[in-house]
């Protein structure tokens, strides 16, 4: 076997782990031979994103569904609440309008902001989601409609092999992978504490442009936007303006 099947072996058999990867990729163990369901790319592949290798962590293998090669083309994120608000919605679904032209969307195939991005991803252009688990499973079940599509005409990334189940830690794990596939990072909805934020500092060290729709005074479901706009990200003042 080549080392980039024995990387996708060792992921089978660690979970996709990490450090479990690392240490067997260390010690050189003969890795036990499994059935890879789906198709995969690692860091010694040709095709791997180059952008990742830029991650401090970046990871050994990604599992697919869809068209890896979208991930060679210029994207920008688009992040936000699991449980938006209306106005959250709104200006989402009118910057994802205005991106799709020139870029494709990524986000985290989550409930609320991140689904109204990938729906006008679907509509308009092309999107890519990144899951914190393997691609056997549709999480949250609400999103099938979108996991299906995806894995028809765009793409769906995951660290984790095929049947690897939903675990927290995996959610802001996967977040740095959402920064680094893209060019700058756009917040339209976020509570002080949220994953939205521990992607906006993921996309800060990588020294990556971040822009922030300002929210009402008072209101915590954007908290976080303004918080952002306090510490230097780029306030979005006009929708109709905005661009990258």
């Amino acid at each position: 076997m080549n080392y980039s099947e024995r990387i996708a072996y060792y992921a089978y058999e660690v979970d996709g782990d990490w450090d479990k990867i690392a240490q067997k990729i260390s010690a050189n163990d003969i890795p036990k031979i499994v059935d890879i369901k789906e198709k995969y790319t690692t860091i010694l592949d040709i095709d791997y994103p180059p952008q990742l290798r830029q991650l401090r962590f970046p990871p050994w293998i990604l599992f697919y569904e869809g068209d890896l090669s979208l991930t060679s083309l210029p994207c920008v994120s688009i992040v936000g609440s699991r449980i938006p608000t209306e106005y959250g919605l709104f200006v989402t679904e009118q910057l994802a309008y205005k991106l799709v032209k020139d870029y494709v969307l990524v986000s985290g195939l989550a409930k609320g902001i991140d689904a109204k991005v990938h729906e006008v991803g679907i509509k308009k252009g092309k999107t890519i989601g990144v899951i914190g688990c393997g691609m056997s499973i549709i999480y949250p079940t609400c999103n099938k409609w979108y996991y299906d599509r995806l894995k028809e005409n765009h793409l769906i990334l995951s660290e984790y092999p095929y049947f690897t189940s939903v675990k927290r830690h995996h959610f802001p794990w996967r977040n740095r992978i959402i920064a680094a596939l893209s060019k700058a990072c756009v917040v339209t909805e976020a509570k002080y504490k949220s994953g939205t934020m521990l992607t906006v500092n993921e996309a800060i060290n990588l020294a990556k442009e971040v822009y922030v729709v300002p929210h009402e005074l008072g209101k915590t479901e954007g908290e976080g936007c303004n918080l952002l706009i306090q510490q230097g990200a780029q306030m979005i003042t006009s929708i109709q303006d905005f661009k990258i």
